[in-house]
């Protein structure tokens, strides 16, 4: 990239955000979640190694499909050199606004995304054009993993899976959310991450963080009941 295409590409990306803040209320701030004065409340995007992540699929995908053009032009020129010279010049500038678009699209994906967490929830919000927000509680909470293919790992980064018990019929999905999953995305710190969600769904009563039996015989009882249960049963024991 030249220093004169350096130097303006930041101005205009901060025009086309302005222009999307302004007149499509795009939200230029993290969504927001009750919480009491004191209580735990964490807003974040994704890690700048997740926009590094998205950007070198960008360009794999643009290379790609350029040789294959080139390839394609290539072949009609073998048979017709005016012809190929015709389309190459309808080519390079509709390739040329292709790339662009896509990796202006490819930044505001990454400044629209946003994750909240505190004691009780977390919230997940990405969208320009549909906004998508989607918010999951901890008490309905069954799973937390971690996920990182060989090209995230190259990149540093992970992905969260939170599962909850179920999602209710002919609920909407979002890139980040389907069924019952909910992505965090172009994490670094993932497994702190993961370990401040499960400390939260520990902390809820009804919460069953890896219960992968939803049938159980113990379903919706907390520690406590559990313990109270068995305390009765080795009474009657003693009788």
């Amino acid at each position: 990239m030249t220093a004169p295409v350096a130097r303006s590409s930041p101005w205009i990306y901060r025009g086309v955000w302005k222009i999307l803040v302004d007149c499509f209320r795009v939200p230029d701030h993290p969504p927001t979640l009750p919480v009491a004065d004191g209580d735990f409340y964490r807003s974040f995007q994704p890690s700048r190694a997740f926009l590094s992540y998205l950007k070198f699929n960008f360009w794999v995908v643009a290379v790609v499909i350029d040789l294959l053009i080139a390839v394609a032009l290539g072949v009609v020129a073998i048979e017709a050199d005016k012809l190929a010279l015709v389309l190459t010049g309808i080519a390079i500038p509709l390739l040329l606004v292709g790339h662009l678009v896509a990796y202006i699209a490819l930044h505001l994906r990454y400044d629209t995304m946003w994750y909240v967490i505190t004691d009780r929830s977390l919230r997940a919000r990405r969208g320009i054009w549909v906004i998508y927000e989607h918010t999951i509680t901890f008490e309905n909470v069954q799973n937390v993993y971690l996920r990182r293919g060989p090209l995230q790992h190259l990149f540093g980064i992970s992905e969260i899976v939170v599962e909850t018990a179920g999602s209710s019929q002919g609920e909407a999905e979002s890139p980040f959310a389907s069924g019952n999953k909910l992505l965090v995305q172009g994490i670094e710190d993932a497994a702190e991450l993961r370990e401040q969600i499960m400390s939260r769904v520990s902390q809820s009563r009804s919460a069953g963080l890896g219960d992968d039996r939803p049938a159980s015989p113990t379903s919706g009882f907390s520690p406590r009941h559990l313990a109270m249960l068995c305390e009765i049963r080795d009474e009657i024991k003693c009788l």
